[in-house]
């Protein structure tokens, strides 16, 4: 089973690929786009552009594009925009995010757990900037270490640990590229949790609603190894951040 239908099923309960409740979205969409009643918005890796269409269904008189590689996920979004009668304003392209070129500039770009579609997260701002209309602003999620990752937790996601940097360092590094955090929020331990469960229970739910699937297993194989590497891994140590950020 590939890790785009994995994701998926995973975020078949939690369409928001981001440890972050449907309040925390509609607060911080509500400063994205606090700034001019019409405008536009792009979602670089925008799955099943749960963003997006929720600022779509806040704002009527904006706009937005999606990009994303996940041809299913993109006719998910599509779906999605349909039954909430949005559709008219979202445009979507199956595409690698770095590829994606556009004739006018937009007011918001968003890119929220998707930084490593362009190698970290200063890279993904550049590439943001790219696209940011005078005076626009960058929506930016990206994890962080909460507390020094030991050599269990970092085999277990797969990472180094100059993957990611504490909050600070997070924080001076994105300043000292030009970039002003105009607000920010980090994901509670709740919120993580709540993600998790959702994200391992609703690929199990799938396997075990499934079991004659050929991929069945391998669902329920990923979910439990997934759940394992989380509580006997990375809880407590991996944060997450979603930053508005300014030039």
């Amino acid at each position: 089973m590939d890790r785009q239908t994995i994701s998926r099923l995973a975020h078949a309960h939690h369409p928001i690929a981001a440890p972050v409740t449907d309040e925390s979205v509609a607060r911080l969409l509500a400063r994205a786009t606090a700034h001019t009643e019409a405008g536009r918005a792009l979602d670089l890796g925008c799955g099943e552009a749960g963003w997006l269409i929720r600022a779509l269904a806040a704002h009527p008189r904006w706009q937005a594009v999606g990009v994303d590689l996940d041809a299913a996920a993109l006719t998910r979004a599509r779906e999605t925009a349909e039954a909430v009668g949005v559709e008219r304003r979202l445009g979507l392209h199956h595409l690698e995010a770095a590829e994606f070129s556009a004739r006018e500039p937009f007011d918001l770009v968003l890119s929220i757990g998707a930084t490593h579609a362009f190698g970290g997260l200063l890279p993904t701002l550049a590439a943001a900037r790219e696209h940011l209309a005078p005076g626009g602003q960058v929506l930016v999620g990206e994890a962080f270490w909460e507390r020094e990752p030991t050599a269990a937790v970092l085999d277990g996601l797969g990472a180094a640990r100059d993957d990611f940097a504490d909050l600070a360092t997070t924080t001076d590094r994105v300043i000292a590229d030009g970039w002003t955090p105009v607000y920010g929020y980090v994901s509670s331990l709740q919120e993580w949790d709540d993600y998790e469960f959702s994200w391992t229970g609703s690929l199990a739910r799938w396997a075990l609603d499934h079991p004659d699937h050929p991929d069945a297993a391998a669902a329920r194989e990923a979910a439990d190894r997934h759940r394992a590497e989380w509580l006997h891994g990375y809880r407590g140590t991996l944060g997450f951040v979603t930053l508005l950020l300014r030039r």
